[in-house]
């Protein structure tokens, strides 16, 4: 089977792009995709934690992985390591779209994928660095970071969501049971219709 796997890191990120790369990727080859994963979570969480840690088990040999590139997987070489070496035992294959790869179980796969992932760990430890860095000269430069103390964020999980919860309360739904459809616990909506 091929399964298409999405991950975001937070819900402000869209998985719209990453779907239409492998939607595309596939149309291109003839491929249909059997099952799409998605999640919205660090790629530093163990992947037990993950929908990929419960893909990774089902897998048979001959099944197929496509990703956007490598980094889906996991946020640093030892991890990314891991899963491609899951993958191998199982001999089940990772395609990633923007590297280009198709990585099995020869040995070719195994150097690829450790250069892709070193060089992936590398270049996000430089990011990580330089913004570091800035943070801290604009600090040093009398620049207040962030929020300032005390202040309120101007969004919250109900950001645009008045007029649902107004039409929720019209009708007569337990508070319960929006915040249940908000995806929220009952005592933040609570909080937020006593500030309102």
């Amino acid at each position: 089977m091929v399964y298409g796997y999405i991950r975001v890191s937070t819900d402000k990120q869209t998985v719209e792009n990453q779907r239409f790369e492998v939607s595309k990727f596939c149309k291109r080859n003839g491929i249909s995709v059997g099952k799409w994963i998605e999640e919205t979570i660090s790629g530093t969480q163990e992947t037990c934690k993950r929908k990929l840690g419960s893909l990774l088990d089902i897998m048979q040999k001959g099944d197929v992985i496509i990703c956007s590139e490598l980094s889906r997987l996991g946020r640093n070489l030892l991890m990314i390591m891991a899963i491609l070496n899951a993958c191998m035992e199982k001999d089940v294959q990772v395609w990633t779209i923007k590297d280009n790869y198709k990585l099995g179980k020869d040995i070719n796969s195994k150097v690829l994928a450790f250069a892709f992932g070193l060089s992936a760990e590398i270049e996000r430890t430089l990011i990580s660095q330089r913004t570091k860095e800035a943070l801290a000269r604009k600090k040093a430069e009398g620049f207040r970071i962030g929020r300032p103390s005390g202040a309120k964020s101007k969004r919250c999980k109900f950001t645009g969501k008045n007029y649902l919860i107004k039409k929720m309360l019209l009708k007569k739904f337990s508070k319960a049971k929006i915040a249940k459809k908000l995806g929220v616990h009952s005592s933040t909506l609570i909080r937020f219709l006593k500030n309102k």
